[in-house]
């Protein structure tokens, strides 16, 4: 039995390694904080067309006058296209957008087309923030159960820590490179979680199989073979999602970026966790033959 990639040699080394970019990416969350975009915090967002090529900083010195609070203003598409967000701090404030066009018309002496404008209150914002973080929760103990009834318990806890360790790692990227977080990056979080459980699945179904053939392998080596029974699968798998996630991030225009750069971060990381994380926790926790003979006589008890 000739296992081609000695896996298991490697499992103490990536677990101190998964340990240390989990603390931080936690660490790094509650100290740092994470950027929310309007969604979540509340705002206007603008989408602005002019026929002449102007810069940024002018932009933002015109609305900077008007007092709105922290603005941000980024390129978007085509030239003379720019996404203008403003988190509003005035109160009460009547023909609030057809100020800021006034003064970007008169600060720029040029025509201004506002395409779009969507307006996001604190109450909505603050509903939607709350549905995100129920969304993914609901999500992660669905899943918590599903496996363990598909498997046993110990396969149960190694799959949420591994859940846990993509998504936290995820968003502790998003917070040190002070990415917007908004409702698409849920979607990607949620996405995530369905991916990196169906892969850490696929591994251990096929610990779970080869338990009772090779009962008398020890775990590491047992590892070893399934890891690399399923490898051509989960290499197939997550290098055709990349493929496709990579087009979209640099073809797929300004709003798909934050989506699709979390969801290639969230691939690279859940293939990995499956190897490395998923699968040696259920060495330390002692998973062998006699576990599955366990729960088959609970089940027919």
């Amino acid at each position: 039995m000739i296992n081609q990639i000695n896996f298991s040699k490697y499992f103490n080394k990536f677990n101190i390694f998964s340990l240390v970019i989990f603390s931080l990416s936690i660490i790094i969350i509650i100290f740092k904080g994470l950027n929310f975009g309007i969604d979540f915090k509340g705002g206007t967002l603008i989408e602005l067309k002019t026929s002449n090529n102007i810069q940024i900083s002018d932009i933002r010195f015109s609305l900077n006058k008007l007092n709105l609070g922290d603005v941000s203003v980024k390129e978007f598409g085509k030239k003379g296209n720019y996404i203008i967000k403003i988190e509003k701090k005035l109160e009460n404030k009547n023909n609030l957008i057809s100020e800021i066009k006034d003064s970007i018309s008169q600060t720029l002496n040029t025509n201004v087309n506002f395409r779009r404008v969507e307006n996001v209150g604190p109450k909505v914002s603050a509903e939607l923030l709350k549905s995100g973080i129920l969304a993914i929760s609901l999500s992660l103990l669905a899943m918590l159960f599903y496996i363990w009834i598909r498997f046993e318990w110990q396969f149960s806890l190694g799959s949420i820590l591994a859940l846990f360790h993509d998504v936290f790692i995820t968003i502790g990227i998003f917070s040190i490179l002070s990415i917007e977080i908004n409702l698409s990056i849920v979607a990607a979080v949620l996405t995530i979680i369905g991916y990196s459980m169906n892969d850490t699945v696929v591994i251990y179904d096929r610990i779970r199989e080869n338990l009772g053939k090779y009962n008398k392998l020890k775990f590491n080596d047992l590892a070893d073979l399934s890891i690399n029974e399923t490898l051509s699968r989960t290499l197939i798998t997550s290098i055709t999602t990349l493929l496709a996630l990579f087009s979209i991030f640099l073809l797929g225009g300004q709003i798909l970026k934050g989506f699709s750069f979390a969801m290639i971060i969230g691939v690279i990381i859940g293939t990995y966790s499956s190897i490395f994380v998923a699968s040696p926790f259920l060495g330390l926790l002692k998973v062998n033959y006699k576990t599955l003979e366990k729960k088959e006589e609970n089940i027919s008890n």
